[in-house]
């Protein structure tokens, strides 16, 4: 039952605040949480950092895109295709955050083939939203 309370739970159950990617595609994710950062790691080989988009969507929904600028044709128009699999039209993800992180801080890199996107956590403590109600005889 715990994973019903998880705030990562629609990771797990919803696939309207993650949406996976294209059947074939290579842009795998790791997701690693430390006391002060969620981690993102998507491998994007032949991806250029012109070709990605990373933005917040929602207020709390990290959306990251690719766009694939490789030519269709890669040949003469009289060019025969016999495999294809690298290839792609790209790929989106989209995942919903967590309310206690920085979202005005987040920030991606490029290298190596691997998009790296750090999202801090906002460690602030934060206000009680109870509040008292005075109660009267007539409203």
């Amino acid at each position: 039952m715990a994973l019903f309370g998880d705030p990562f739970r629609h990771f797990f159950l919803s696939p309207s605040h993650y949406r996976t990617l294209p059947a074939g595609s290579t842009a795998l994710m790791d997701w690693v949480e430390t006391p002060q950062a969620h981690i993102f790691k998507i491998n994007i080989p032949g991806y250029s950092k012109e070709e990605i988009k990373v933005q917040v969507e929602d207020g709390n929904v990290l959306v990251i895109k690719a766009e694939d600028g490789k030519e269709e044709s890669h040949g003469k128009d009289d060019s025969v295709w016999h495999v294809a699999e690298r290839g792609g039209k790209g790929f989106c993800r989209e995942i919903e955050l967590p309310e206690s992180v920085k979202v005005e801080q987040i920030k991606a890199q490029v290298e190596n083939g691997v998009l790296t996107v750090v999202v801090p956590k906002d460690t602030t403590t934060k206000q009680s939203k109870a509040r008292t109600i005075k109660i009267s005889s007539k409203l």
